[in-house]
């Protein structure tokens, strides 16, 4: 790795805060700048994606499956936990529909990209969580509509194309490309694709921010709280839920993060087919969430110490021939 690209990496969420600021300072000086960009989401999101990808060999999607409570936490915190807490938001929200159902879109699904980023810088396990990357996509492609239907019947008159779009141009794709790119290359080539994943990702939060900034009116302003309390709650939920499955304390900060974090940037192609006013309360969510996520970092690690079972277990002695051994944090 080039010496600029690991300044990149080491500084990245710094350089994110950075792209945000831009891309509101873009949308509000000049809108019709935002309005230019505007066609360029879909593809840097999908160049985006398949960086990500690149990152998860298919082997270790296999392993990380494998991995019972881990995954079971992840499912648990994201599809049950999540929707109990959005469905109690639920009749508080805005009487506007677009809005409500922007609101709905962006919290019932978990993030894929840059809570790795987090969830690494706070200690927790990146690595099991990107290679459970493609399951997180495919699971939530496959509930949103049934979420938003018992949700108050958000889907009933939605057009499933700009799901199976998505699903297709954003997840499948890249995912195809990403792992058809492991197969022919080798491990060097991989890793100087994976430099571009800092600069992919300014731009995209600044085409997308920029592109959005001019429709934030107050209605859609007013949907801000909400996302503060998503975040409020589903922090020391996710810690719960792994302390229930007895994870270890890095699997642990990791549930914490995938709960709290929102997968705004691939359900924005989805909230843009929407009525107006959708999409903005997805970059509206996405702004307060990365400012929460710089908060997490600080204080996930004090939420989930560093004396869980995996501390525990490492500090007990090796057990005796005639006593099994305690299964790992991962079994």
């Amino acid at each position: 790795m080039s010496a600029v690209a690991a300044g990149l990496e080491r500084h990245q969420v710094p350089i994110y805060v950075a792209a945000i600021g831009v891309g509101v300072l873009l949308g509000l000086v000049a809108p019709a700048t935002g309005s230019a960009v505007a066609p360029a989401v879909n593809p840097v999101l999908g160049a985006l994606l398949y960086v990500t990808f690149l990152q998860v060999p298919a082997r270790e999607l296999v392993g990380a499956v494998r991995s019972g409570r881990f995954v079971a936490a992840v499912l648990v915190v994201n599809f049950a936990v999540v929707p109990l807490v959005v469905a109690a938001m639920t009749p508080l929200l805005p009487a506007d529909a677009a809005v409500r159902l922007g609101v709905l879109l962006v919290l019932l699904a978990p993030c894929v990209d840059y809570v790795v980023v987090f969830t690494g810088l706070a200690g927790g396990s990146a690595g099991r969580l990107l290679a459970l990357t493609p399951l997180l996509l495919l699971a939530q492609m496959a509930l949103l509509p049934v979420f938003l239907l018992v949700l108050g019947g958000a889907s009933a008159g939605m057009d499933p194309g700009p799901f199976l779009q998505a699903l297709g141009l954003l997840i499948v794709l890249p995912l195809a490309a990403a792992w058809l790119t492991q197969a022919l290359v080798g491990e060097r080539v991989r890793a100087a694709i994976g430099t571009a994943m800092v600069p992919l990702m300014v731009a995209t939060l600044v085409v997308v921010v920029a592109s959005q900034v001019p429709a934030l009116t107050t209605t859609v302003l007013g949907t801000v709280p909400f996302s503060v309390v998503f975040l409020l709650v589903m922090m020391p939920a996710g810690a719960l839920v792994a302390r229930l499955f007895r994870l270890g304390t890095a699997d642990a900060r990791a549930v914490a993060f995938t709960g709290a974090t929102r997968n705004s940037l691939v359900v924005l192609p989805i909230a843009l087919t929407l009525p107006e006013g959708a999409a903005a309360v997805v970059v509206a969510q996405t702004l307060v969430e990365v400012v929460g996520m710089v908060v997490a970092v600080r204080a996930v690690p004090r939420l989930v110490p560093e004396h869980g079972r995996v501390a525990a277990s490492a500090a007990r002695p090796r057990p005796s021939r005639s006593r099994r051994p305690r299964p790992g944090p991962g079994s």
